[in-house]
């Protein structure tokens, strides 16, 4: 929280200071910021909304269930595919790791799962792409995936 209010005042004291220097460049940003806001809030409320489900759905026992340590290769890759569509917020993630390794889920699955969610976003794909085009978050997504596969071999190896 105390985070929250430091950026928060960071971002008021630099909004005055640019309103300071030049009203008329404060308000030509305000305005493309809000037009921007605009264009992105459907995208934002379905991710919010694909955030609650998965977060009710995706309990950390089903996916111990999925990703235990006797699911092997297959639970790599449903690790991977779940990883990569599930919107868990950051500060979740680990903490939600450890307990998917305390309630017997596999150290290379967790790792895959963790990856995945952390770096592919393919539910926040639309808006990636609306934003910074198709060729970029085609190749941003496939070279996250790319890592997220060398980073679990890795794991499995000195595993």
């Amino acid at each position: 929280m105390i985070i929250g209010i430091v950026l928060y005042s960071i971002s008021l004291i630099g909004l005055l200071v640019s309103f300071k220097k030049s009203k008329e460049n404060t308000y030509v940003s305000l305005k493309k910021a809000w037009n921007t806001f605009q264009k992105l809030l459907p995208e934002i409320l379905f991710i919010m909304l694909l955030v609650g489900v998965s977060l009710s759905v995706l309990t950390p026992e089903l996916i111990s269930k999925l990703l235990g340590q006797q699911s092997g290769f297959l639970g790599v890759i449903i690790a991977m595919i779940i990883g990569s569509l599930a919107l868990i917020p950051s500060f979740v993630v680990f903490p939600l790791g450890e307990t998917l390794l305390n309630n017997g889920a596999g150290l290379t699955q967790v790792a895959m799962f963790v990856a995945a969610l952390m770096s592919v976003g393919l539910v926040s794909l639309p808006m990636e792409r609306k934003m910074f085009g198709p060729m970029f978050a085609y190749a941003r997504n496939g070279a996250a995936l790319v890592m997220c596969i060398l980073f679990t071999v890795i794991i499995w190896m000195v595993y």
